[in-house]
């Protein structure tokens, strides 16, 4: 009789050591590897999808011109927080560093595809991280975490451009992947160690990564040893790679990143609002209030009755897994409720948290059930053994593996749902791209959306003394202490003067059609403008002027 713990999962398979394999069959192709590989592709093709739609792969969006502008900037000795703004912690500039190098071959438009190409890779193989993170719970673990994962919309739509949301998440995961020996942290000083580099390098990504970070610092105890381990090589990840940054201009750093973020002033987006993206549902938004909070309070008690019906089946607390993933999206939600400011991406950092949450109770309970329903039809004697529940039988096993089969469909059939069937229609009189045929190369381009001017091949500049700003709104918010233009920032001399700066500089201005989001459009840079720019070209969300009067300096 083995002193063996095991568990039968859903599938058939235990949770305890493996028995030998028999036959010819490859030691990696198991159901849960391949259950991993076919959610894998699943959203990386979703992904992909949502990338190459006609208009998207080379449309503009705000966010990717501050992080990939950033990386150009630094590829050309350019010094993110010493010498212009951006609130964010420089993890994204390091990361797209190199497709940023490529642009000094490929121009910055194919620099910023390459980028948006791996951000795709990077949501894709989150999904394979977190199956890694469960695989030891079995297939049905596996596909929901995945599947969950793969369709979430807030994580499949934050992949299809550069932003920090699946950088975020792939370190993260990539840190429990290390730190998780099964259900248990590792004893392992070697992966703490690892591990918590990978979430201190998170965390240079957003501050986010704090909250699994607590949560896993918490588990560690009391053996404070271990704790100590996994902090120290968080602390290491995150001041390694920050410190230069922040050596370079310490005051300026910490305004960027720290005060513009946590003195932020403006309207409060809905609390339905953030709750409809956080359910993970496709369509979601175009619920009632009722509905959304209704089906809030359902997930909620179906997580919180499914895990109480797995403790009471099997006599035992949650393992650790369990309260690692609940407890961080409880807290990813809290802090997704407080501030006033909230974006539908954000939720992409809730996804595998919210994923694991659902799934890991869900299959524990379901091998809790399958075993007592096996020990209740095996015959008494050898076969019922005390170590552990008994094998489901053969029309268990198929019953299991034939909903394992559905799940898998209905992911698949998830991911073509979701997909929208159309593009964006853009003629190339109405892309970025024509900006480069009317504006020369190395001119000095005032904007207040820099991914226009990346997919324009017309980012840097040759020009001296102009303006290196990469976000205006960041700008805005660094400068004034949180403010946006809608909330006073105009009124702060040093927002004014950056503006005023760029503007006095500039042959040309490219205004986004949200550019009073951007601009704090005081009188006098009204004034400047209009008797200074005119009009000489409008695309698909910009418009284009050209300086009429002699600048201080500027080209064309």
């Amino acid at each position: 009789m083995s002193g063996a713990m095991t568990t039968t999962a859903a599938d058939g398979s235990h949770g305890g050591a493996e028995a030998p394999r028999q036959g010819n069959r490859s030691d990696w192709l198991t159901p849960v590897n391949l259950a991993i590989a076919v959610a894998t592709l699943v959203a990386l093709g979703l992904r992909w999808y949502l990338l190459i739609r006609p208009g998207i792969l080379t449309v503009t969006q705000y966010d990717d011109g501050p992080y990939f502008g950033s990386a150009v900037r630094l590829v050309h000795g350019v010094m993110p927080y010493r010498d212009f703004a951006f609130v964010q912690p420089p993890g994204i500039t390091l990361i797209m560093s190199p497709a940023a190098l490529l642009s000094y071959l490929t121009g910055t438009a194919w620099g910023l595809v390459i980028g948006r190409i791996l951000t795709v890779l990077a949501g894709a193989a989150a999904v394979a991280l977190a199956g890694l993170l469960v695989r030891h719970r079995g297939v049905l673990a596996v596909l929901l975490t995945c599947g969950i994962l793969a369709l979430y919309p807030a994580a499949a739509g934050a992949s299809h451009t550069v932003l920090l949301e699946p950088w975020l998440v792939l370190f993260c995961l990539a840190g429990a992947v290390a730190v998780f020996d099964g259900d248990r942290v590792t004893a392992s000083a070697k992966r703490l160690a690892w591990g918590g580099v990978l979430f201190g390098f998170a965390g240079t990504i957003k501050a986010w990564a704090i909250v699994p970070v607590l949560v896993i610092a918490a588990l560690c105890l009391p053996r404070l040893r271990r704790a100590a381990t996994f902090v120290a090589g968080v602390a290491a990840g995150f001041i390694v790679t920050i410190l230069p940054f922040a050596i370079a201009s310490p005051r300026l750093f910490y305004d960027d990143v720290v005060v513009a973020q946590l003195a932020r002033i403006g309207h409060r987006d809905p609390t339905y609002h953030r709750l409809e993206s956080m359910i993970g549902i496709p369509g979601a938004q175009n619920w009632t209030k009722g509905t959304v909070v209704a089906a809030c309070i359902a997930l909620v008690a179906f997580v919180f009755i499914t895990q109480a019906a797995a403790w009471l089946l099997t006599r035992q607390a949650p393992p650790l897994l369990d309260w690692f993933a609940t407890v961080s999206a409880a807290l990813i939600v809290a802090i997704f409720l407080w501030p006033p400011y909230f974006a539908s991406h954000y939720s992409a950092f809730l996804a595998p948290f919210l994923a694991m949450a659902v799934a890991l109770p869900v299959s524990r309970l379901v091998a809790a059930l399958s075993g007592a329903a096996a020990r209740r039809q095996a015959p008494a004697g050898p076969e019922a053994t005390a170590d552990g529940p008994a094998t489901p039988g053969p029309t268990g096993l198929l019953l299991a593996r034939a909903g394992l089969i559905l799940l898998a469909v209905a992911i698949v059939v998830g991911a073509v749902a979701q997909a929208p069937k159309r593009g964006l229609s853009i003629s190339r009189r109405q892309s970025p791209g024509l900006v480069s045929r009317v504006v020369p190369a190395g001119a000095c381009i005032a904007t207040d959306q820099s991914s226009f001017l990346l997919l324009a091949n017309r980012f840097t500049s040759n020009v001296p003394g102009c303006s290196q700003m990469v976000d205006g709104l960041g700008t805005d918010l660094a400068l004034s202490r949180g403010r946006r233009p809608s909330s006073g920032a105009g009124r702060v001399p040093a927002v004014a003067a950056a503006w005023n700066h760029a503007f006095s500089e500039a042959g040309y201005v490219l205004l986004s059609d949200k550019n009073a989001l951007r601009i704090p459009w005081t009188p006098q840079l009204t004034r400047y403008f209009h008797r200074n720019f005119t009009r000489i070209l409008h695309g698909y969300g910009y418009t284009l002027y050209k300086r009429t009067t002699p600048g201080a300096n500027h080209t064309g």
